[in-house]
């Protein structure tokens, strides 16, 4: 017999989300679906990792990172997070946000542990909890609000319940989590013993309401592994950099088993995500308005169109209500949509499980402002 996938992979297919960008690329449309941050990288991070190719400092770093970008973390994270953290024993830099992700539920977690999983989800944190061998448990919140109460957590855990991620700013549905909130995550993680993963990758990106990090609430530092990542405040997602922050009793095994999946992350990039944490405040103000200024065409495009929009508090996405185009499958109104104005979006199936993410799109609009306006003007001349 002919050798086969593992096990692992049986039940794992193509993320819509690949789809959608290939059917898009098919019909020459606008790609408001994969979140790849279409937007131009800063100078000073883009010349400080040419200049460390042009100085030969293209070896491995250590699998940790090399010591001054994390020493830079290390004060970003007291800056604006109010995390106080020991670049040498609780920071390590890994292949990405996903790669620090895979690399704690690996090192902390064992085959058969629960994940608590909240719906709208990320697909991969859903799908590399699947190759781990974890078991997902899951906990669907309810647009438009996406409210988590006390309740709702303490009965979504199960005996075998060993963690819960937490994604703040939420992709897709851009919900962050109140303070309130995760007081209340503290109070049931302490309660079951949980490990709480943060993924934390759209912090930059956020409007009117302020991003709290999970591991300033008290009763939750020892016990949460902070996510982050550059990739999307410098619009570098192609770099794969990102890093995990944790005490030294959970960021050692994380960074051995990141060295064993991935030896280091790029040695020449690692060089200049470093000097762009060097950037001033007005950086990540201007970041700000230009997205606000985004979320504000799509949202008033997507009225103008009839799919009612979910405002999101943080990121750059938008999830829109397309029940009235009377569809049971998302992906056919995704399609429709594609076909009949040439913009593509990402079927909400793709971050549930149920009925309700059949009734979803999520649009992103991290791209150039023509490129967006473009966009709206298509959505907002269409009738169907």
């Amino acid at each position: 017999m002919a050798p086969t996938s593992s096990r692992r992979l049986g039940s794992l297919v193509q993320s819509d989300i690949r789809r959608m960008t290939r059917e898009c690329d098919a019909r020459g449309g606008i790609n408001l679906g994969q979140g790849i941050c279409n937007l131009p990288t800063p100078p000073v991070v883009r010349d400080a990792a040419i200049e460390a190719i042009r100085s030969q400092k293209s070896l491995y770093s250590y699998a940790e990172g090399i010591l001054e970008l994390r020493e830079a973390i290390a004060a970003k994270l007291e800056r604006k997070n109010g995390i106080t953290a020991d670049p040498a024993t609780e920071i390590v830099v890994s292949v990405g946000a996903s790669g620090a992700f895979s690399a704690a539920i690996h090192a902390l977690l064992d085959p058969g542990d629960g994940l608590l999983i909240l719906e709208p989800y990320y697909g991969y944190h859903l799908n590399a909890a699947l190759v781990a061998g974890l078991e997902p448990h899951f906990l669907e919140l309810t647009p438009p609000t996406f409210a988590i109460t006390e309740a709702a957590l303490e009965g979504a855990v199960r005996p075998g319940t060993r963690a819960v991620i937490v994604c703040t700013p939420s992709n897709p549905s851009g919900k962050m989590w109140s303070r309130p909130e995760l007081e209340a995550l503290a109070r049931v993680a302490t309660r079951h013993d949980l490990l709480v993963i943060t993924d934390e990758i759209y912090e930059d990106i956020t409007y009117e309401v302020e991003h709290i990090s999970p591991a300033t609430i008290p009763g939750l530092r020892e016990r949460t592994v902070s996510i982050m990542g550059p990739s999307k405040t410098f619009s570098i997602t192609g770099w794969r950099l990102g890093y995990a922050v944790a005490t030294p009793e959970l960021a050692g095994p994380i960074g051995l088993v990141s060295d064993l999946f991935y030896v280091c992350a790029p040695t020449p990039l690692q060089h200049g995500v470093a000097a762009g944490f060097s950037m001033p405040q007005s950086y990540y103000e201007d970041l700000r308005a230009s997205y606000a200024r985004k979320r504000e065409w799509i949202c008033a495009a997507l009225d103008a169109a009839e799919l009612s929009p979910i405002r999101p508090q943080g990121a750059y996405y938008v999830l829109a209500d397309v029940s009235r185009l009377g569809h049971e499958r998302a992906i056919d109104a995704a399609l429709q949509l594609l076909d009949e104005v040439g913009v593509a979006a990402i079927p909400g199936s793709a971050f549930y499980r149920g009925k309700t993410g059949e009734t979803l799109l999520r649009f992103c609009y991290a791209s150039e402002d023509e490129v967006i306006l473009e966009a709206c003007r298509r959505l907002e001349g269409w009738r169907s």
